[in-house]
């Protein structure tokens, strides 16, 4: 939403930059995720989902869409822009 925000006021540099710091980011988050689904196909997490595990996977998956949205937007922006 940062990105955004900047695209809005034409500041392309920041915004690519902040997009690419969110990628960092859920990068991060997916391998942690990829981590839990591994160890539960191994049966380390003895079966137990709990509703904050798919909440956190909602906002993950959710955050991933966004970003991917935004990265469309900026760049329609850009285009605008110009």
């Amino acid at each position: 939403m940062e990105a955004l925000n900047l695209a809005r006021s034409n500041d392309f540099e920041m915004a690519k930059q902040k997009i690419v710091e969110s990628g960092q980011e859920l990068l991060k988050a997916h391998h942690f995720q990829t981590d839990l689904i591994q160890s539960e196909a191994k049966g380390k997490l003895e079966g137990k989902i709990s509703i904050l595990l798919i909440h956190a996977q909602d906002h993950l998956m959710n955050a991933m869409t966004v970003k991917e949205m935004a990265e469309e937007i900026i760049a329609l922006r850009k285009d605008i822009s110009k």
